[in-house]
């Protein structure tokens, strides 16, 4: 079954979608599982510069180590099976591998004409994870991860020069579409933008995606997370969690919360705010606690930690999403899937019922 094939008003943002509209009601009648982190799966496989470059791009002049979102080109197997390993752990919706997949993250590796083809063909590899997956009862859907990019439109990169930018709005925008517009093609039924720690990029993308609706006639659910970067409470771009939801409130996203940086215990006052603020669905996909060198995963936290968290936050009512991002594994999800299995969904105050 895919869940893309019919279309649905969502109750909460009553918007109407033409894929991924199933969604609206799973949210409305349980907690939704996400997937957990893509990097730390792939640091299970130990691979080396050749394996990264395989046959296409064995003479290539510069080194691609650690370019993830190549692997679904030339290791597509191997993402294929992480995908596949997230969803027999109990996910409902998967990232594609494109977290990095935009020109100007790839101008890291000089690898932005390849954008267009590894957006579309991550997307083909979790499409098909979710087609084998997906039952009449249980939907799997594929979300089309859209990351922040290594630069930011509000922050000068140099000290000495406050207005500085190395980038500008409009550069963002035609690079977010040009993601999005393969990502669609490839067969996603929603998008996520994540990992926000300047909400002008954010903007950016939002607005791609808004351009690419209109352009297309599809629309489908979106969802937003950025990251709180330290004990502040703020986003690196300077925004409390409330000014940062009342910024992009406006693009009525499906779900909205946070991801990356802390680990659950430290989120979540910031999600308990998000929980009070917010009439839409809330996520929270927290790493697996802090950063540990030692650690097989590069982090502290195991499953029955990280999945007993997010039980209390979801006794709490704070959450309506909840997966993992560094760190986490599919032992992870597994873990978070049967601890929130049965626990209630928040609901909020001009909350309407999906039936």
């Amino acid at each position: 079954m895919n869940p893309s094939a019919v279309s649905a008003v969502s109750p909460a943002t009553g918007t109407h979608y033409t894929r991924g509209a199933a969604l609206p009601a799973l949210l409305a009648s349980r907690i939704v599982i996400l997937d957990g982190a893509m990097g730390t799966m792939i640091q299970r496989y130990k691979l080396d510069e050749a394996r990264y470059r395989g046959e296409r791009f064995k003479d290539f002049g510069r080194d691609v180590k650690g370019n993830n979102e190549l692997l679904s080109i030339t290791q597509p197997q191997i993402i294929g099976e992480i995908h596949e390993q997230y969803l027999a752990a109990g996910a409902d919706i998967i990232e594609t591998n494109t977290f990095g997949a935009t020109t100007v993250a790839q101008a890291d590796y000089g690898m932005e004409s390849l954008v267009r083809e590894m957006n579309l063909e991550s997307a083909k590899l979790a499409r098909a994870a979710c087609d084998k997956y997906s039952t009449p009862d249980k939907p799997r859907f594929v979300a089309g991860a859209i990351g922040p990019t290594p630069k930011t439109a509000s922050i000068s990169p140099d000290v000495n020069d406050p207005g500085a930018r190395n980038i500008t709005f409009d550069e963002l925008r035609a690079s977010y579409y040009e993601q999005a517009q393969a990502l669609l093609d490839g067969g996603a039924d929603l998008f996520l933008v994540e990992t926000i720690f300047d909400t002008l990029n954010a903007k950016a993308a939002l607005f791609a995606l808004d351009e690419l609706f209109d352009n297309t006639g599809e629309v489908l659910p979106v969802m937003i997370s950025g990251t709180v970067t330290d004990a502040s409470g703020r986003i690196l771009s300077g925004q409390t969690v409330e000014a940062f939801w009342n910024s992009l409130r406006h693009a009525k996203p499906l779900t909205f919360g946070l991801n990356c940086a802390l680990g659950a215990a430290l989120m979540r006052p910031y999600i308990a705010e998000l929980a009070k603020l917010c009439d839409t669905y809330v996520s929270c996909y927290p790493n697996a606690g802090l950063p540990n060198p030692m650690s097989d995963t590069g982090f502290d936290e195991t499953p029955a930690d990280t999945s007993a968290l997010l039980k209390e936050f979801a006794q709490a009512g704070l959450v309506n999403l909840a997966g993992g991002c560094c760190g986490t594994t599919p032992e992870h999800i597994a873990a978070i899937a049967k601890a929130l299995s049965g626990v209630k969904p928040r609901a909020w105050a001009n909350y309407r019922d999906a039936a």
